[in-house]
Order: structure tokens, then sequence, then C-alpha cells
């Protein structure tokens, strides 16, 4: 869904073969492969990931005969500290925390977390791009989630759904001693074949374990249709336009 994102900002920041990138929080690695295949060495590190990282190596390092790994290619399952260059290297030039903020209770919180971690490993003046939801009144999706984790927690606390701030990213950056150096904005619509494809996929973000914990997987499903209903188009597929924000930071 946010391959729209990632391209955009590989063409903007010209990502090639020069580029030495560490992706935080990469899941299953497809930021990285679409930085790969441009000529980028890169490194993702994810914590309690493991299943996606699994299809992370699945993609990046293949293991069937005659398929060669990735030059340069690394997966840590741990802190971004573990994902530190060997001596002989050098520092990483960018990085990048593609997972958007600004949808959980505390999301900027970790990334900071992340970043505090990840920057001692670059080079100074290394570029750094982050990443957010757009406004509620342009991301369909936020409606959904709005009201499928309402369950979990009706005071809106930790944990639950808040709205996007517009300086989330901002805030983030500064706080950790970024430089803010460019931002924009990229159409990421989310679309399924059908109901039951889109409710799995939304399923599948995590962002419902807690409702479903608080009540039970037949309420949060019966929620999550409903919210899912105005987006249902006439041949049977599902369609939520969104809009997702990035920001480019240096580290001084």
């Amino acid at each position: 869904m946010l391959v729209p994102l990632y391209e955009a900002v590989y063409e903007r920041l010209e990502v090639g073969s020069g580029t030495r990138l560490l992706g935080l929080g990469c899941g299953a690695g497809l930021a990285l492969l679409m930085a790969a295949s441009r000529g980028a060495s890169v490194t993702g590190v994810d914590s309690g990931a493991r299943e996606r990282l699994a299809l992370a190596r699945e993609r990046l390092l293949p293991r069937t005969r005659g398929t060669r790994a990735r030059t340069g290619t690394r997966l840590v399952d741990g802190s971004p500290r573990q994902a530190a260059p060997a001596p002989d290297e050098p520092a990483y030039n960018l990085l990048t925390a593609f997972e958007p903020v600004g949808c959980a209770d505390g999301d900027t919180n970790a990334l900071e977390e992340q970043l505090a971690a990840a920057t001692p490993l670059a080079e100074r003046g290394a570029l750094v791009v982050l990443a957010a939801w757009g406004p509620p009144e342009r991301c369909s999706t936020s409606s959904v989630l709005r009201v499928a984790t309402k369950p979990a927690d009706p005071e809106g606390g930790a944990g639950g759904w808040r709205p996007a701030r517009r300086d989330d990213l901002e805030e983030a950056a500064r706080r950790c001693g970024l430089r803010p150096d460019g931002s924009g904005r990229v159409a990421c619509p989310f679309g399924y074949a059908d109901m039951d494809s889109a409710l799995r996929g939304m399923l599948s973000t995590g962002f419902f374990d807690a409702a479903i914990h608080a009540t039970d997987q037949e309420q949060v499903d019966k929620e999550l249709t409903e919210a899912l209903h105005p987006y249902l188009r006439p041949d049977g597929t599902v369609w939520m336009p969104n809009v997702f924000r990035y920001l480019i930071a240096r580290v001084p």
C-alpha cells in the first residue's frame, strides 16, 4: 500500500549505488528491496516481527540455488544499535522510518527511541526520512481505525487511535536533534479485491489487537466490517483514498 511513498522518496533523494541505507522497522522488506534494486546497500532492522523479517530474508537473502543474495544486504532482529556498520565499513548516509506515525497513541515515542539508537550510526549530514499519516480528512482509513479500535479504549488512552497531528514529524525530528530539510505528501490508496480481503488486510496491521483482547474477534470483525462498508464499491472492491506525509531531515 505504501509503494507510492517509497518511490517518491527514493526518486527525490536519488537513491542509488552510493546510498548506504538503514531501514528502521523494515518489516517484510519491500522498501529495502526497492532501494536495493536501485543499487543501494541496505540494512534492515526490526524488533518483534520475526515472521515479517523471515519474508524480508526470502526477498533479500534468497537461498535458492543459482540465486544470489543482494550485495551489502543485512537484516537484524533487534535494536538499531545491533545494526552498526563493521569497523571497516562507512557509516550510513540514509536512515528511513517508513512505518507511518500519527495513528496510534505513543507511536511518536517509539519512533524517537529508534532514532536515538540509529542516528549515532549515520555520518554527519546523513538524510533521515520519517513518515506519517496525513490529515484525517484526507485519509479514509483513519475513520476505519477510529471506529474499530473504540472497544479497546473508549477514552482514547495509551494504545488507542488518535488523529494525526500536523507537526508530529517535525516535533519528533527536533526532539532527536535532527534538522528538518524538506517534506512532501503522497497519495497511497488502500485497495482490496473484496470485503473479506479488506477485513484480513486491516486486521493484519496489528492496530486491532487490543480491541480483540478487550472484547472478542467476532465483535471486532463486526465493527470493522461496518466501518469499511462506506468504501465498498459497486463492483465489490473496497477502496480507501489516503494521503501520507514524509519529512526529510539531516543528522547534524
